[in-house]
């Protein structure tokens, strides 16, 4: 029985999911060395990242035992330099649960032996005196190693040295044995299902000229097993070059973009009569792309606020909502748009790191141009952020979570950044949201031209699946009043918020019945002007 609950992330595919992937950092790292290539892995993987190193005192067998606890039923288990071996006895002591096996820049046998090269044994006992007498000058000095060849060595080591500052002496010391020790040349021999090798060009740990040696050893496998050399300058490829190490990872795992269709190790005939059908699901199923929102939103940003006094107002009633919350190091101000609600939010917590992040790059050019002293701005997807685990202790979003149609997706990642303590505070807009255009454009055509938007139970729903984070919603209603439609028209296009739903008109909408919707829209005037409803949700999400 596995002894450790080991720290993971479960994160599910942002489009339709084609298999599983278990990461596996190396030694002294943590899952945060995968960060870099989450963006594109999560479209088509569901992910599994694994913070290993903490069991590794209790020996190798019982690694394996806590990794098979948290991993799915069967995946593709990729490891990453000390992460490959252990990912390979993974595979060798439970093979009906590894589809197929990837190690990165992983040397089967790390210590250089007769005719196999490798790291000399002195070195890592060298490593290994140092880290009794002086840790933290172990850890960069092996960080260091890691880095050797890249343009920026610098940043790299620091990017490093921030996995392993958590790890206690005894588990260090158990993986740096394991460096010097194992050998996993005939476990990757006996295996059965298929392997890929990825190699860096240049690499001070593992010799480049192993690709050849593991070749010659893997020829007599019963399965395929490839060896590929990245054009990479150094051992830490995770950090270093994402997007070939996902590149070859997609090939390798997802043969469909080679002519197959089927994920690595399972049949290709069903998956790939599954693929397409649930790809076409899953796109049905969001209304709006994210490529057609960030589009739209950047377009608009010159003149955005020159039209948005309700996003502003309710913008203000979500930062009074905030009330006693403690000044957090990290304030995350997500779909901060222009970034007006910037200032009000820096003198709230005049203490914290201000973080703005939007999808849509004009918005946050805008931004940096109109607040060149405020904080960070970074371009972000609320549901596949690009930050680190517990980095966040605040998130204020406003006006932004209507546009997250997977709202499992939004509140996973929520309660992954979020610290332990941790709040989000966010509004957003339900489906009764322009009810008074949606029904007159019924009247109209059957064409949809109106934005649809997630109800208070599909939110609360998707909360509830999240472990660890608790959801309270409120609503209200605000109304704007408009003189004539075109008014109203004209305000939602300048704010980059017209219609962009996938079952719109293709064309131009024409005079007959945009006349019939105008016409239809008058019998909901009132004394003060034509309504236009806003269904507004303020949600509060706390993670324990």
């Amino acid at each position: 029985m596995p002894e450790h609950s080991l720290r993971h992330e479960y994160l599910p595919a942002t489009a339709a999911a084609r298999c599983d992937l278990v990461l596996l950092h190396g030694w002294a790292g943590g899952r945060d060395c995968w960060r870099p290539l989450l963006p594109a892995l999560r479209p088509w993987a569901n992910l599994t990242l694994v913070d290993w190193q903490a069991a590794a005192a209790d020996g190798l067998d019982s690694l394996v035992a806590n990794i098979l606890a948290v991993a799915p039923e069967r995946a593709v288990h990729v490891g990453w330099s000390l992460g490959g071996q252990v990912a390979t006895a993974v595979a060798a002591a439970a093979p009906e649960r590894v589809s197929a096996l990837v190690t990165v820049a992983s040397n089967p046998c790390f210590t250089a032996r007769p005719g196999w090269p490798g790291l000399p044994v002195a070195t890592l006992q060298s490593f290994a005196s140092e880290l009794d007498g002086n840790p933290a000058r172990a850890l960069r000095r092996f960080a260091s190693l890691q880095a050797k060849g890249s343009s920026e060595p610098r940043a790299l080591v620091r990017q490093l040295l921030r996995g392993g500052e958590h790890w206690s002496a005894d588990a260090l010391a158990a993986g740096l044995h394991w460096l010097a020790s194992l050998d996993t040349r005939t476990m990757l021999q006996g295996l059965e299902c298929p392997q890929l090798h990825l190699l860096a060009g240049t690499d001070a740990l593992v010799p480049v000229r192993a690709a050849n040696t593991l070749v010659a050893a893997l020829a007599a496998t019963s399965n395929a097993a490839v060896v590929r050399v990245l054009d990479a300058d150094c051992h830490a490829l995770p950090l270093a070059a994402p997007e070939p190490l996902a590149a070859a990872l997609r090939e390798f795992v997802l043969p469909a973009a080679s002519g197959t269709g089927a994920p690595a190790g399972e049949p290709a005939a069903a998956t790939a009569a599954a693929a397409p059908a649930a790809a076409a699901s899953a796109a049905a199923a969001i209304p709006v792309t994210k490529s057609d929102i960030a589009a739209s939103f950047s377009r608009a940003a010159e003149r955005y606020d020159s039209v948005a006094a309700l996003q502003q107002d309710v913008g203000q009633r979500l930062l009074a909502r905030t009330g006693a919350v403690q000044e957090p190091a990290t304030l995350l101000d997500l779909g901060c748009g222009t970034g007006f609600i910037q200032a009000q939010l820096q003198a709230r917590f005049p203490q914290s790191r201000y973080l703005g992040m939007d999808i849509a790059v004009g918005m946050l050019a805008y931004a940096r141009d109109r607040h060149p002293c405020a904080g960070d701005w970074l371009a972000g997807d609320a549901e596949a952020l690009p930050l680190a685990s517990e980095s966040v202790g605040l998130v204020y979003s406003s006006l932004a979570f209507q546009w997250c149609y997977r709202p499992d997706l939004l509140f996973a990642e929520l309660g992954r950044v979020l610290e332990p303590g941790g709040s989000c505070f966010f509004s957003s807009l339900g489906p009764a949201t322009l009810q008074e255009l949606r029904q007159s454009w019924a009247v109209a055509d059957s064409s949809q031209h109106v934005n649809s938007f997630l109800s208070a139970d599909e939110l609360q729903l998707a909360a509830s699946a999240v472990r660890g984070v608790r959801l309270q919603l409120h609503s209200e209603r605000i109304v704007m009043r408009y003189e004539q439609v075109r008014e109203l028209l004209a305000e939602l296009k300048t704010l980059g918020a017209h219609n962009m739903n996938r079952g719109r008109s293709g064309g131009l909408t024409g005079r007959q019945r945009l006349a019939a919707m105008i016409q239809a829209y008058e019998d909901w005037r009132e004394p003060a002007g034509l309504p236009a409803t806003y269904d507004v949700l303020y949600g509060h999400l706390e993670k324990s």
